[in-house]
């Protein structure tokens, strides 16, 4: 069996006929915009997208820099990233900031209007001096070009602290609507390579807007009580190489392997 595909899973799916709050991680809001098909077929039926392969040099990239925002933490002292680019703030301290760190739990809120519980793990969180906090992400890179949040693909990101930020404030907490992410990208013109990989590190800031979240769960919620199949998003690979596969195959890969 596939180390990183175990097939249909049972546990945790959406039932209509369960009272219970149904919960949901930050990237399955995600999934859900990028493709509403595939999100029921994962929320609801239990086959989700095969995963990707794990990307272990951007996740040692993220555990260093928390690290090293961590000592400026302990010590109530601004990270130089912060002085480089004018920006008065500290890294915050709060007792609960491994659980927001931690994916499987990070911090929730139960949304009324849905009954979903979202969750979602965030990578870092800064304060200002009057006591707004600032939603940090971590991202890692290497290109010869200069890193921007231009690209089309990178709507996600952005949508993803957008989420972070209307998590905190559902927590009572005030929050800066300007998000950060601090940017790593490989230079690749070091004349000799030695064992060492150097970064050129970039704080971006980014306008966060909250308000197209409370109507996207709502959609969710009425994609996963129907009992038909969503419509397929134009571009999803996915769903165009299941499409492609039925048109060639149809039936006859089922017969096969039954």
């Amino acid at each position: 069996m596939s180390d990183y595909y175990t097939g249909r899973r049972t546990r945790g799916l959406f039932d209509p006929s369960v009272p219970a709050p149904h919960k949901l991680s930050r990237s399955k809001i995600e999934n859900f915009i990028k493709c509403p098909r595939c999100f029921y077929l994962d929320v609801r039926l239990g086959v989700a997208q095969p995963p990707g392969y794990p990307f272990s040099l951007n996740a040692a990239v993220d555990h260093l820099l928390k690290k090293e925002f961590d000592v400026h933490r302990a010590a109530g002292t601004p990270h130089p990233l912060m002085q480089t680019y004018g920006l008065d703030a500290v890294p915050y301290q709060h007792t609960d900031l491994d659980i927001w760190r931690n994916a499987r739990s990070g911090i929730q809120h139960l949304d009324p209007a849905t009954n979903f519980h979202i969750y979602g793990g965030i990578d870092d969180v800064w304060v200002t001096p009057t006591g707004e906090l600032i939603i940090v992400d971590y991202k890692a890179t290497s290109k010869d070009k200069e890193v921007t949040l231009d690209a089309e693909w990178q709507d996600g990101y952005k949508r993803q602290v957008e989420i972070y930020q209307w998590l905190f404030r559902k927590n009572g907490f005030t929050v800066a609507d300007t998000a950060y992410f601090v940017y790593c990208n490989g230079k690749r013109d070091a004349k000799a390579f030695d064992g060492k990989l150097e970064f050129e590190i970039k704080l971006i800031p980014y306008i966060g807007k909250t308000d197209w979240i409370d109507p996207v769960l709502v959609k969710m919620r009425e994609c996963l009580l129907s009992d038909n199949f969503p419509d397929p998003a134009p571009d999803c690979d996915f769903c165009t190489y299941r499409a492609a596969l039925r048109q060639v195959a149809g039936n006859r890969i089922v017969n096969h392997e039954s």
